[in-house]
């Protein structure tokens, strides 16, 4: 009996002995595998910082030139949330780019009508398009025709193809402007410092030969000359117009060409919200007013009592 007893214990012992090995290899298992995931979050945490704060930083090139040098950055005035481009701007650069900038560089995706109520009135619209001839057709015969200008119709290019604005320009082919001042990093501060930009080439510093020096174009040597002089043309409303004053109004045209509908999604940002603000004053009254009422109110069960016999 005494011989039974001893094995059974000898038994049980042994099977403790086996459970806790195994519940110690488990939680050490268990333990790496926790080590293990607070490695990998720790390592996933520190590549995210590292993510952002590489694509927060602004990148430095070894060679400045080949980017061209940073434009500095000016006050316009179309930039303020509560402001609207200035439209009498947006006329003087339309007569601009009219009488120096659309003898190289097109505007495709700007038509006359996109004038009315912006810079000029309806008859001027229809005056200046109907100065453009536009083929067009067929007609019954099936022979296509020339036509005056429409509204309707886009502002015409001043090369019929690519081939023929590089044979005309030495080789190099005048980029449309319609989109240029979202093209370009830095955007109307770039363009304005490009056109008044133009100086004579620093000492070591070679130009080739029909390349113009400009430390605000990539590599420095642009293929367009300076086009914008003191005196250049005459404002119809009396303007002086110097180099900087043509240069700021041809950016806040090609600015507002870019993004003409930005005046009237500024109003209507400023109406939405409004009403949520609105919305929101609403909101809190009726919290507070309608469900406090509800919300703070004290429920008592009172268990009914047994009836005595």
């Amino acid at each position: 009996m005494f011989r039974l007893s001893a094995q059974s214990t000898r038994k049980a012992v042994q099977r403790l002995a086996v459970q806790a090995r195994y519940q110690s290899t488990s939680s050490a298992a268990a333990a790496s595998s926790m080590n293990a995931k607070n490695v990998s979050l720790a390592a996933a945490g520190v590549a995210t910082v590292g993510a952002v704060a590489y694509m927060s930083m602004e990148t430095v090139d070894a060679n400045m030139a080949a980017d061209g040098l940073h434009a500095p950055v000016y006050p316009w005035d179309h930039k303020k949330n509560l402001a609207t481009f200035d439209h009498a701007a947006i006329r003087r650069g339309y007569q601009v780019y009219k009488e120096v900038c659309a003898a190289c560089h097109s505007l495709d995706r700007i038509a006359w009508r996109n004038l009315i109520g912006v810079s000029h009135t309806e008859a001027e619209v229809k005056a200046m398009a109907e100065e453009h001839e536009y083929k067009d057709g067929p007609n019954d015969i099936g022979d296509y025709f020339d036509r005056p200008g429409k509204p309707s119709d886009y502002m015409p290019r001043p090369y019929a193809n690519e081939e023929q604005a590089r044979a005309g320009n030495a080789g190099a082919y005048p980029p449309d402007l319609s989109l240029m001042i979202k093209a370009r990093h830095g955007g109307a501060d770039y363009v304005f410092s490009l056109l008044t930009g133009y100086q004579d080439p620093p000492a070591g510093v070679e130009i080739r030969e029909g390349l113009n020096f400009n430390p605000y174009f990539p590599g420095g040597a642009i293929g367009m000359a300076r086009v914008l002089y003191d005196g250049l043309i005459e404002y119809e409303d009396g303007t002086p117009a110097t180099t900087s004053q043509m240069a700021k109004d041809v950016t806040i045209f090609l600015s507002w060409a870019a993004e003409p509908e930005m005046d009237e999604r500024k109003k209507m940002g400023m109406k939405a919200l409004t009403l949520l603000a609105l919305l929101t004053g609403l909101s809190v009254y009726l919290k507070r007013h309608k469900w406090a009422g509800l919300k703070t109110r004290k429920i008592l069960y009172n268990p009914p009592t047994p009836k005595k016999h």
